[in-house]
Formats: C-alpha cells, structure tokens, sequence
C-alpha cells in the first residue's frame, strides 16, 4: 500500500462528533474519537462491508451493528475471527487538522499470507476467498498460493495425504485452462477442501529417517513394500524417509512406492493410485524439496488400502486375480517383442476399443498384443484412460444414480495411471494396467444398455450452460457438447465453460477429480480428434447430472470480489 496523508477534518469537528470520514486513496477511513484518543481505521467492516461509522465504540474497541464483529481500534483487528481484519491507520494532528496516513511498515502480502492460513485453520471461506483475491491482485504466484495450501494440508492431518490435497492438485493442474476470472475461484475450492480434511484432525509428526547410509537403495524398496504388504505403516514411512535422505531419491522413492500401489489388485477402489499419482504432481508445482514434506504422507493410507483380490467380485464368476497374475507373467516377454517394434504401433483409440469387450480374457489378450506391437508404456496408458472414459460417455442414465461413481473411479485411477507411466514407467507400475483393464472390465454392465454416442453436429455453449440449471439433461449435454465440437467449436473455450460449470457448483471431491481427468485426458488428443470430443461429451454428460446445487462457496467467492471492489452489500435488496 503506498504511503498516502490525507487531511480528515478539524480537530474540533472529531471531538464534538466523536467521528471523521475520508479516504485514504481508495479506501473509505473512520477517524474515531474514544477515550481522549483519536483512531482511524478502514471504514468498512471487513465481514460484509457495513460501514463501520455507524457502528458503536467503546472500550478502545468498535463494533459493526450487522453482525455484530468487534474490532480493537488501535490495529484494526478483529476479536472475532470469521469476520476477518480492518486496515489501520495513523493519525497525527497539525494545528487543528486530523491527519490520516497509511502506515509506513503495513505488508499487505504478509497480512494476507497470515490470514490465508487463519482461513485454513479455522474453515473460514470467506477470509480463504479474501486473502486470494488479495494476493492475486497484489501479484503473488499462484504456484505460491497453491504452496501454503500444500504445506498446510501435509502438516496438519495426521492420516496423511487425502482428498484435500488431490482436489488442491487437481486445480492447480487445471487453472492454466480456466477463464481468467475462475481461477480464483478453482484456487478457493481446494484450499477450502484442504481446510475440512484437516479440521478435527491432530498434526502430522516426522518419524524421521535411519542414522546409515550403509542401506542400498534396492533393499530399502524391498523393505517399503514388505512392511506395506504387512500394513506397518510407520516402519514403511520410515523407509521413505531414508530413501528421500539421499541424493536422487525421489525418482526411487516414486519406483517403490507405485511398486506397492500395484503389489495388491486396484487398491482403495482406485483412490490410492489417483492420490500417489496427485503427490508427485503437486511436486511440479512447488519443486521437489518438498518431497520430504509431501511424499511420506502418502503411506498411511497406501498400507491401510482396501484390496480388490478380496472382494468378491473380483473372484466370481471370473478369477479375475488369477488371470492378473498370468498376464503379468508375460508382461516382460510381451516388452521384450514390442522392443523389436519400437514406433510402428499407431492404434492407440482402436485398443481402446478392444479393452471394453466382454470377455476378460480377450480384453487382457488385445493389451499384450499391443504390447507386443511396439505400443509404448504412456500409449498403454493413454488408451486405458480413453477405454475408461469410454464407459462415462456411453453411461446410461437408466443406472442406479450412485453408479456414476463406479465408473469415474476406473476412469481417474487411469487417468493417474496413464501420467505416472509417462513420468517413470516401470515394470512394477506397469502392472497396474493390467489391474486397470480388468477393473474397466467389471464395469460393462454400465453400458448395458449403452448410452448412444453423441451425434450432433451443431451445439452452443448457452444452451450447454441451461443443462447444468436443471437436472436430468444429461444426453443433451454430451450432444450439445460434441456438436459445439463438430461444428468447429472452440475445444479451449468448451473446457474453460465446463470448468466454469464445475466451480459454479459445490462441487464433490469426485467431481474435481473426473472434470480434471477428462479435460486432461482429452488434451492428450489432437484439437478436432473424435476422440477428443467424445471425452468432453462424457465429461459434460456427468456434470449435468450432478448439478445444480445450493452453490454456496460461489457465492462466498462472489461476495469477496464484490467487497474488494468495495461494493455496498448491505444496500441490496
């Protein structure tokens, strides 16, 4: 705030009125006049703007008639923390004027960085939207905001990584495809979803390396995984620690700790591959000296996973677990072949295709095949995630409504899948796509009946926004979508609207993680490919049937922004 001295009025007029308004630059100011001292501070209250001169002061302190906040006259802040601090400023006297000046040593980035965190600790969305909007507009990163809410979310949740954080991740990854004015707001989402993971939860505490370096390094990953597969998390975290200890660790740590994600059959319905896959993501956002940090918090729920060889399903009428076990066995023969055909596999969409067959056998039988034709891991990768996102377009709404979450968590562990085998594909890992296609596998009778793809060639994104305003328009969103596509759309401009739609809602950790997989995931096609289109359809089907909501955190979003414009909200109707 630069420094700025304004004259607010006579002495005399503040001691007869016990009250001065002015403006220091922009901002509205009060000179108040309590106890044979003069005060000033910012003349809106900082909860919802009410003037805050025609509040009552007593006690050194002053307080809003809206809702009754209190703040301490001499600094401005607040005794009541929802409602977030007022600026102070100084005051001196020459002769009989009443001078108000910004004070000289006031930090408004550090201001807003403290109060960002009382947001977070305290679930306040509205100083969280605030201290965004703030920091935003002061020129901080967003890769800085995106870091309190990463350190935060590590620190104060003793179980570890979890949906927070994957939602945090998940819209850092997706604001550069965002309009402009949403980001904000994306930003806000998951910092708040940080903010309930960790409410009622005690800190996390290091349990700190081994004191030796005498442990090679192959030794540590096999320890990490015996003590996963025994669920001693503390003795695997510890291992963890010791590895990300020594230089070059972190691409070993990521070996053996998606080592362990796949040692079991699609552990915790999907979620334990999407959160390790979200780790490591969130380390291209702040750098990976936070791996110490981060990583770790990743074991607690990868040893407690649920695992599918148990469930049923898996094993009747089909030994789905047996079957992974002999096509994992000619996993490596399979890549020895495909060496020998390195760059002549060019059918990634057409495996797609393949995998959705009915019968497990030819769905494993089209993969190693693949395989064996040269198709390189992250092609692998990329026709699973379109295989599974296949299933979400054709969804019929015939389904019990609870079944959409059965296929978007096939959809989004391949989508963390298909980008953890593009950063480092091991052997290991890949055995997770042999989980993966069974598991899309499992979820054909989604499709039966098949929702009709989309054919439309024409569409608006208007009418593709009314969609989201009522319930049950699911088949016209993929089509108004695809159309919108076909008749040369935008593909940009569809997903910064479908983005638009996902944060205009209060959203479900689910959602964050399908609309970021599926915007994601059609960016890995070619601008114009059908199968690009087909994806965004799926995407735009599934928002249409979760939405509206009672849109609550936007419109806290919308009163932040309306309060940094310096709007009188009190004056509505």
């Amino acid at each position: 705030m630069p420094e700025t001295t304004v004259r607010a009025g006579s002495a005399d007029e503040l001691r007869r009125d016990g009250r001065l308004i002015t403006k220091v630059g922009h901002l509205p100011v009060v000179v108040f006049w309590d106890e044979g001292r003069a005060f000033a501070i910012e003349d809106r209250c900082p909860h919802m703007g009410f003037p805050l001169h025609q509040g009552t002061v007593e006690s050194g302190l002053v307080t809003c008639h809206w809702h009754h906040a209190r703040f301490d006259l001499e600094s401005g802040c607040t005794l009541d923390l929802w409602a977030d601090d007022a600026a102070a400023f100084d005051v001196a006297f020459d002769g009989d004027d009443v001078l108000v000046s910004t004070r000289a040593d006031h930090d408004q980035v550090t201001h807003l960085q403290r109060r960002l965190r009382d947001g977070l600790e305290d679930g306040l969305t509205l100083v969280t939207a605030k201290s965004v909007l703030g920091l935003l507009a002061a020129g901080v990163p967003t890769r800085d905001i995106v870091q309190e809410g990463i350190e935060f979310g590590v620190r104060y949740r003793d179980a570890g990584w979890g949906a927070g954080l994957t939602v945090l991740v998940a819209m850092a990854n997706l604001l550069p495809h965002l309009h402009e004015d949403d980001r904000a707001l994306a930003l806000v989402h998951g910092l708040a979803f940080v903010s309930r993971d960790t409410r009622n939860h005690p800190p996390r505490f290091s349990v700190g390396p081994l004191e030796t370096d005498a442990v090679p390094n192959e030794r540590l990953a096999e320890w990490y995984r015996r003590f996963v597969d025994t669920r001693t998390s503390d003795a695997a975290e510890r291992v963890i620690e010791t590895a990300l200890s020594r230089d070059g660790g972190q691409r070993a740590v990521e070996g053996m700790m998606f080592a362990a994600v796949t040692d079991h059959v699609f552990i915790d319905g999907g979620h334990t591959i999407d959160f390790t896959n979200k780790a490591f993501e969130a380390l291209e956002h702040v750098g990976a000296w936070a791996a110490l940090d981060v990583l770790p918090t990743l074991v607690r729920q990868t040893a407690a996973a649920s695992r599918s060889e148990e469930h049923g399903e898996w094993r009747h009428p089909h030994d789905l677990p047996r079957l992974i076990n002999e096509t994992v066995a000619e996993l490596e023969k399979a890549a020895i072949e495909g060496a020998a055909n390195e760059g002549r596999f060019d059918d990634v969409a057409g495996l797609a295709w393949q995998l959705l067959d009915d019968d497990p056998h030819v769905v494993v039988d089209a993969l190693l095949d693949a395989i064996r034709a040269g198709a390189a891991p992250q092609e692998v990768g990329q026709a699973i995630a379109y295989a599974a996102g296949l299933r979400i377009t054709r969804f019929h709404t015939q389904n019990d409504f609870g079944d959409w979450d059965t296929v978007h968590h096939a959809f989004t562990a391949a989508n963390a899948l298909h980008h953890a085998l593009v950063r480092n594909p091991t052997p290991e890992l890949q055995r997770g796509a042999v989980h993966a296609v069974l598991r899309i596998y499992l979820d054909r009778f989604m499709n039966v009946p098949a929702a009709r793809l989309p054919q439309a060639d024409h569409g608006e994104l208007a009418e593709l926004a009314e969609c989201f305003e009522v319930q049950g328009r699911v088949d016209d969103a993929g089509n108004l979508a695809y159309g919108f596509l076909r008749a040369g759309g935008s593909r940009a401009e569809l997903i910064a609207a479908l983005g638009h739609a996902l944060l205009g809602e209060d959203a479900e950790f689910h959602w964050f993680q399908v609309v970021e997989a599926g915007v994601r995931q059609a960016l890995t096609w070619p601008d114009g490919s059908e199968e690009s289109a087909l994806l965004l359809a799926g995407l735009a089907r599934f928002l249409s049937a979760h939405t509206p909501t009672r849109r609550e955190l936007p419109t806290v979003v919308r009163i932040a922004t309306r309060l940094r414009r310096g709007e009188a909200l009190y004056e509505d109707a």
